[in-house]
């Protein structure tokens, strides 16, 4: 097997699998996945911009901000109230910085925004471990 036969075979098995964990994840999970999906895309655009290859670069970017903007479509402002409108600005902000990091080719733009999406992401990843140490306050189990 060539190695583009074989690069072609992994990216295949990887959306294949995405997709299949896609399928049985819970809202909570799909979030978490979106947020890694963001801050694998940003790396990748960040080694594409560092060595100079500006038509991937742009694709990564635009992929990325594909993602977050599913994360702003994915708040509940109904129920959410002030922290989903706050989000949803952090969201935005995030998206016009990586718009300027690609016009610019500013790596430390996409570092910025990685470091934001890290920070909600491990808010975001600690809600589980809240709501069993509170289940396990009411219930004892």
């Amino acid at each position: 097997m060539r190695s583009s036969e074989a690069k072609s075979a992994i990216d295949k098995y990887a959306k294949m699998n995405t997709r299949t964990a896609g399928e049985y994840a819970n809202p909570h999970r799909l979030i978490q996945m979106l947020m890694e999906g963001a801050l694998e895309k940003i790396a990748t655009a960040k080694g594409y911009m560092e060595r100079k290859e500006i038509a991937d670069k742009g694709v990564y970017i635009s992929w990325a901000i594909s993602i977050i903007d599913g994360l702003r479509i994915s708040l509940d402002h109904k129920n959410g109230g002030e922290l989903a409108s706050n989000l949803e600005a952090v969201y935005d902000y995030m998206q016009r910085r990586l718009v300027e990091a690609n016009i610019h080719n500013k790596v430390e733009m996409l570092d910025e925004v990685s470091g934001l999406i890290r920070s909600i992401k491990e808010a975001w990843d600690n809600i589980p471990t809240q709501i069993d140490v509170e289940q396990f306050k009411q219930t004892g189990i």
